[in-house]
């Protein structure tokens, strides 16, 4: 059992249980060590901390020895937000696939695969899945992250995806809390609002998080978003009529309420971390999410000391503090009921090959589940100029900002696949208002593949599509986010995000194979 250090009060241990922080480097730091034997429960392990298989295996290793029932979170939603294949993409198609497929026992089972890979790391909480209805199409955030734009499709699939990751073991953290989907604005950037009316929010954006409870979401993830008809004031990280009233008392949610990261613009440039993390314990919020930026000890004592000092001056209840350090430790005592296996870097482990693909393809059918998902998901439409691609084409990706929530480190798109298909494929990355002449000088005589993600949120890159497809009727076009205009090209094909094995299907219906 875990020995908690001697000379740490009762309050100190709470106030460390309730945070969930990052820290930096692919081994654990001594004082992150330090701090587990004084009372911190959980840790977040993000890209940064992701090298191989058998170093995450040692390192969630590492903290068990310290602390046995530590929860190890991730933010692992696989599609285009990876954190074990950060480096070379993801083996599982995300949420708008799995969506566009609309097959729940295969969300089901990919969302169990997943977690079984999670668990073979010795990570048991996973900030997934994303509950949020993509109804609004230019949200510069969600986007492929959603199931989709269907309230009951996505009510439906939240249900089979927490079902299919925790009968693996790894506790689901449905996000984001009451609905990040009609925004404009990222909250890693800035304050969203969503202006909805009552009526709208019931039928909508909250009908999925329902879905999810009642499958037993073991965690839920809330929103940092102004919607004004639930709280005009707080934005629901912070809200107590968002989080006890609406969350735990008209819902009858009774899990754990973690907060979304709280170095996060919409919180840091607002409230301050310290400030807003004492505001989120006091509205129902259970364990503070810090560390996808700030990931060192002094951001820890920071809100160890500040929630320590509210309750000491009476602006946080001491009773509150204690109520969300027992459901963290409460939601610890599940995950580890539930492990079954030993963290293990084996072939039917954790982690990916050197190539990318799944450690355990070919030796265990099912990992195989996220390529045969990524197949289906493909909307495939040829145009009057379909001819079938032969020769090594040039790959021309028309690559816009990246999403912070994806990050710019994890690669996309279809070239790496193809030239494995038709060696000799070469590529480019294009962006701006030339990046249409740009590709088709580089291109030359070779047949064209265009690549874009979410052509309709970005002018540059639809004027782009309209050069290239004017010089070059034969282009094939490849949409590898949310496919909203009409299909374009020779041959147009929407995989429904970026993964890496969505890059891989497309490549094998351009190449024929």
């Amino acid at each position: 059992m875990t020995t908690i250090a001697s000379g740490t009060d009762t309050l100190t241990r709470d106030a460390l249980a309730v945070l969930q922080p990052g820290f930096t480097g692919t081994s654990a730091p001594s004082w992150l060590l330090r701090r587990l034997g004084e009372g911190l429960a959980s840790v977040g392990l993000f890209g940064r901390n992701i090298a191989t298989p058998a170093q995450v295996a040692a390192l969630t290793a590492q903290l068990r020895a310290e602390r046995d029932d530590v929860l190890v979170a991730i933010d692992e939603e696989g599609g285009d937000v990876t954190r074990l294949e950060v480096r070379t993409g993801s083996s599982f198609p995300g949420n708008h696939a799995l969506g566009a497929v609309d097959d729940t026992a295969l969300t089901e089972a990919v969302a169990h695969e997943l977690g079984r890979r999670l668990a073979a790391c010795g990570v048991n909480l996973n900030w997934a899945p994303s509950a949020d209805i993509n109804s609004n199409v230019d949200n510069p955030v969600i986007g492929v992250r959603s199931f989709g734009a269907d309230t009951s499709l996505v009510a439906r699939h939240t249900a089979a995806y927490v079902s299919g990751l925790q009968s693996a073991g790894v506790a689901a953290c449905t996000k984001h809390f009451p609905g990040h989907g009609d925004t404009a604005v990222d909250s890693h950037h800035a304050m969203p609002r969503i202006d909805a009316e009552l009526p709208v929010l019931e039928s909508r954006e909250l009908v999925p998080f329902l879905a999810a409870i009642e499958a037993g979401t073991r965690a839920v993830m809330s929103a940092h978003i102004l919607v004004p008809a639930l709280d005009p004031v707080h934005p629901a990280t912070l809200s107590r009529r968002i989080l006890t009233g609406l969350l735990r008392e008209e819902l009858g949610y009774d899990g754990l309420i973690v907060t979304d990261g709280m170095e996060m613009q919409a919180i840091s440039a607002t409230y301050g971390i310290e400030r807003g993390s004492v505001l989120a314990i006091a509205a129902g919020a259970d364990a503070i999410c810090v560390g996808g930026g700030l990931s060192d000890e002094p951001t820890v004592l920071r809100l160890r000391d500040a929630l320590v000092a509210a309750v000491r001056s009476g602006d946080l209840p001491e009773e509150r503090l204690a109520d969300a350090a027992a459901r963290v430790r409460a939601l610890a005592a599940w995950t580890a009921s539930t492990q079954t296996t030993t963290p293990s870097a084996s072939v039917n482990g954790c982690g990916t090959s050197e190539r990318g693909s799944s450690s355990a393809v070919g030796s265990d059918a099912r990992t195989d589940v996220g390529l045969v998902a990524a197949r289906r998901a493909l909307t495939v439409t040829r145009g009057a100029h379909f001819a079938p691609v032969t020769e090594a084409p040039y790959v021309a990706a028309l690559t816009p900002v990246a999403n912070i929530a994806v990050g710019d480190e994890t690669p996309w798109g279809v070239a790496a696949e193809l030239r494995r298909l038709l060696p000799g494929t070469e590529t480019g990355s294009f962006a701006g208002e030339r990046a249409g002449a740009e590709a088709l000088a580089a291109a030359g005589s070779r047949r064209v593949v265009a690549v874009v993600r979410d052509a309709h949120r970005h002018t540059w890159m639809a004027e782009a599509l309209d050069i290239l497809l004017a010089a070059r009727p034969d282009t094939v076009v490849v949409e590898m986010g949310v496919p909203q205009s009409p299909p374009r090209g020779a041959l147009h094909i929407a995989t429904h995000g970026a993964a890496r094995v969505c890059g891989l299907a497309a490549a094998e219906a351009i190449a024929g194979a």
